[in-house]
């Protein structure tokens, strides 16, 4: 991405590592780049970067174009607040915080009439450290085409950006992508201590458990089938992938993973009501 806008970063903690990252691999200068951090060892570490660091939102933050909020989601409340009075009126806000409303963001930076709608909320996740993450993002209708542009080219640097149509839809996002990884890595564990089980190293099974699920996700991505195909094809009757396969449906591989994911939809929902108020 070419012509980078001035970008600060409240929070300077993984996923603002992941995005800062991706920005200056694309050529953003470090210079346009502001942290705001609490933490004074985090705050070193970041200046050693190059970028500009603060330990709390003053008058310089209102020269900064682009703000994004990298902070956990019960402190969003308070850290937007203190921001608000620096806020330009055509200042883009793009928030990764979960379960954090467009609604709740829009009230927090407007004045007392009238919401802020310079907003995108996002729903990145951790392979955006590798710029191999996916992000789910949403935004007020009144968002303009280039402000959309910009926020996805952004996001973009780490991953692949993808919009849906609301908070709702980000909370589904949080369900399947935000919390996926930790899913995956779940049934990695798993993989490689029955391998061990099975009288493989360690270091085996790891290497096998690794490149199978690096080869197999390669492979949906490439081809044109289906997920369900491509495991048909691996699946012979009566063979030793049939029988695995037996042993996830009979004890509803499926549900369990469905009902996980409900379970992180409705933990986001409740997040919000928790901390978007």
């Amino acid at each position: 991405m070419n012509n980078f806008p001035s970008i600060a970063v409240i929070g300077g903690g993984n996923m603002a590592n992941a995005l800062v990252s991706g920005w200056l691999n694309q050529g953003c200068p470090a210079s346009q780049i502001l942290i705001i951090e609490l933490s004074e060892p985090l705050r070193a570490q970041w200046q050693a970067r190059g970028v500009n660091v603060a330990s709390g939102p003053d008058s310089l933050l209102s020269t900064y174009a682009v703000w994004v909020y990298a902070v956990k989601p019960q402190q969003m409340r308070e850290v937007v607040l203190s921001t608000r009075p620096f806020i330009g009126s055509d200042t883009l806000v793009i928030s990764i915080a979960a379960g954090i409303s467009i609604d709740s963001l829009s009230t927090w930076l407007g004045s007392a009439s009238e919401g802020y709608s310079h907003v995108v909320r996002c729903m990145p996740n951790t392979p955006a450290l590798v710029a191999a993450g996916v992000t789910g993002m949403a935004a007020p209708a009144a968002l303009s085409t280039s402000e959309r542009h910009l926020a996805t080219n952004l996001l973009s640097a780490v991953g692949q950006a993808v919009w849906v149509d609301s908070d709702q839809s980000i909370d589904a996002v949080t369900a399947l992508s935000g919390s996926g990884p930790a899913y995956v890595f779940l049934f990695l564990e798993s993989l490689i201590e029955g391998a061990v089980e099975l009288g493989l190293s360690a270091e085996q099974a790891r290497k096998l458990a690794l490149a199978t699920l690096a080869g197999s996700t390669e492979l949906a991505i490439a081809s044109v089938d289906s997920p369900s195909v491509l495991r048909e094809r691996v699946t012979s009757k009566g063979g030793t992938t049939a029988a695995a396969l037996d042993v996830f449906r009979n004890n509803n591989f499926t549900s369990i993973v469905k009902q996980a994911m409900r379970a992180a939809d409705v933990r986001a929902a409740e997040l919000s009501k928790e901390f978007g108020n």
